[in-house]
């Protein structure tokens, strides 16, 4: 297999407006976007010895994006430490892609109740994982909770990018619905 090369004079070219649409759709503060993306190009140029061509540059700089994007949430709410998977699960506008994490107990402040709530939430999410038609669970479960590259699930499953969209559109709005009847 090819090595692949890494040449950061062109990253601001090739990736800067993918990076922040990366993060836009995750930090939703353009600000904080536009410095995170600008984080993790420093921070390739400091680790560029680190990159070993497995992946491509793309993929490598997208990887140190979103440990930047952890730690930005882990930074502003220590407590809670959020993790990178979002899911909209209402469908107003001022609350939709809001984080799961937010209805689920602190997990540094643990009762007997708030485990059988996790519990039944993880019970509630797995069922209605079940309930989707075998594709749209498939690509859900790459997509949002494995954190799959687009272009590796279409590889993997032989569909279209356009395709892609569709079905974790449907999968993502049948979870959510799925998810309001069910737990919330």
């Amino acid at each position: 297999m090819a090595k692949h090369e890494i040449n950061p004079n062109k990253w601001i070219d090739l990736y800067s407006d993918y990076l922040f649409n990366y993060t836009i759709s995750r930090i939703s503060d353009r600000e904080i976007a536009q410095d995170l993306v600008q984080d993790t190009f420093l921070a390739g140029l400091k680790s560029m010895k680190n990159f070993k061509g497995e992946a491509s540059e793309r993929t490598w700089l997208v990887s140190i994006l979103k440990r930047k994007i952890i730690d930005h949430y882990r930074k502003i709410n220590s407590k809670k430490g959020k993790a990178e998977v979002r899911m909209s699960y209402n469908s107003d506008s001022e609350t939709e892609g809001d984080w799961l994490e937010e209805r689920v107990a602190d997990p540094f402040d643990r009762t007997a109740e708030d485990r059988i709530e996790n519990t039944e939430l993880g019970l509630a999410i797995h069922d209605c994982l079940g309930k989707l038609p075998t594709k749209q669970a498939n690509v859900f479960k790459m997509k949002t909770l494995l954190g799959y590259e687009t272009e590796a699930i279409c590889n993997e499953l032989d569909i279209t990018a356009s395709n892609l969209w569709v079905i974790i559109h449907r999968a993502r709005t049948a979870m959510a619905d799925c998810m309001e009847k069910n737990w919330f």
